[in-house]
């Protein structure tokens, strides 16, 4: 079976490498660090959960983890090819390659996102080359525990993805470990035998790892098992993130197969670096093809409105002057608007309770799911965009997208809101039905 997009391995040049010049994950010592970290080491035991320790702001990445799950749809050459791909096995393969293109962006060093706080949103697109968009929609739908809910489409292509994920941390010792729970789910929505869902895809993740955080260096390990599964296909791809060993291994490889579940014949097997050349080899023909290159590869950032455009709980204003501090290494400063912020969302948790009101997400609803609900098998997703998008109408689908909440700058929204085009939305959750002219903003 012929694998699509892919090029012969360069087997021996790979080998070659330098393994230190494509980790990049290793963290220069801040003056400060010793003195942190042993504040740090007084708030842990083994297994506590990281959502309550202060962590040092040196550690932590310029922007929100709601932002941060863009880098799944950063590389439009894996993304958009794979609904028009029509054998299942090239399709599935296609889809891996996708899941895999994304790990390898992230800044140096060892960082960790900022944590959202409840109600925080995020908003953006991608523009094509051939002039078609991506659209990215998430919001925070829950605080303790965390869950960040995202929606992406690109209507033309007919892809759609809907996930939550829900990261727990651990400290091990002279490790922290975010324990990725939760599924992405990726429909393409011109295949499979349900027409008005497509074909499915369920999408777990790794975990991450930041290694020596009280001694040594500094380094950023993802581990264990994910996987990819197609539940009408019967096929699987099993997916192991190796961590290295103390006397042996390397870091930052990955092995695994793809599989027919029905059949349980192993159809390919997979090996490389999740940050470098990735290669599947046919266990028939055994010839092997890269993938996946990270290596060479350039990603493709989402454009978001200006800051001045964005409410107060959009990530990118929320976390401004955080985020100022921590790229100019202000730590102190980065500290005070950081718990500034955490102060707020205290208070707001505080007043809730005292007036017994439930807190509910804007744009998410929770999942219908359980035996004949009309989301079933998507149990795991736990929230869902709240809104009907069309999947087979891609310039109603993009009206729909745009009615749920802004994307688009407001000179672009005014023009398309001069057309005399009326858009309905339906709240999934009570199917009442509001009207908006295009973009018009939501508050």
């Amino acid at each position: 079976m012929p694998v699509p997009h892919l090029r012969r391995s360069s087997l021996a040049s790979k080998s070659s490498v330098d393994e230190s010049s494509v980790s990049g994950d290793e963290e220069i010592v801040e003056p400060d660090q010793g003195n942190v970290l042993s504040h740090i080491i007084s708030q842990l035991r083994p297994g506590a959960d990281l959502s309550r320790v202060v962590l040092p702001t040196f550690i932590l990445e310029p922007r929100s983890m709601l932002e941060r799950i863009t880098n799944f749809m950063a590389h439009p050459d894996t993304l958009l090819p794979m609904s028009t791909i029509d054998d299942p096995v090239e399709r599935f393969v296609s889809v891996v390659k996708f899941y895999l293109s994304g790990w390898h962006i992230k800044p140096p060093g060892v960082k960790k996102p900022l944590n959202p706080i409840l109600g925080e949103t995020f908003t953006c697109y991608w523009d094509y080359p051939d002039g078609t968009r991506g659209y990215y929609i998430s919001e925070q739908t829950s605080h303790h525990p965390p869950k960040s809910s995202y929606f992406f489409m690109a209507p033309e292509h007919h892809i759609r993805i809907d996930g939550t994920l829900k990261p727990r941390s651990k400290f091990l010792g002279n490790s922290a470990a975010s324990l990725m729970e939760g599924i992405a789910t990726l429909r393409l929505l011109n295949r499979g035998a349900n027409k008005e869902k497509g074909e499915k895809y369920i999408l777990t993740q790794p975990n991450m790892y930041a290694r020596g955080i009280l001694f040594g260096k500094m380094k950023y390990e993802l581990g264990d098992h994910s996987y990819v599964r197609c539940p009408e296909t019967g096929l699987v791809a099993d997916i192991e993130f190796k961590t290295k060993g103390y006397f042996s291994g390397t870091y930052n490889a990955i092995g695994g197969s793809i599989k027919n579940e029905k059949t349980g014949e192993v159809l390919y097997e997979l090996s490389g670096m999740w940050n470098g050349e990735m290669v599947v080899k046919d266990v028939h023909s055994h010839k092997k093809d890269v993938l996946f290159d990270a290596s060479h590869a350039k990603h493709s950032k989402p454009i978001a409105r200006p800051i001045e455009e964005q409410g107060e709980r959009e990530s990118q204003r929320l976390w401004q002057s955080t985020v100022q501090a921590i790229i100019a290494r202000n730590h102190e400063a980065a500290t005070d608007e950081k718990t500034k912020i955490e102060d707020r969302q205290r208070e707001e948790a505080a007043k809730r309770a005292d007036e017994g009101v439930d807190w509910k997400p804007r744009l998410f609803r929770a999942v219908k799911g359980g035996p004949g609900g009309p989301e079933e098998g998507d149990e795991d997703l736990d929230w869902i965009i709240n809104a009907e998008v069309d999947s087979h109408d891609p310039e109603l689908a993009k009206k729909q997208i745009l009615a749920i909440a802004p994307i688009v700058q407001e000179s672009e929204a005014e023009a398309e809101a001069a057309r005399p085009e009326v858009v309905e939305r339906k709240d999934t959750r009570t199917n009442e039905v509001e009207t908006f002219v295009d973009a018009e903003e939501m508050q």
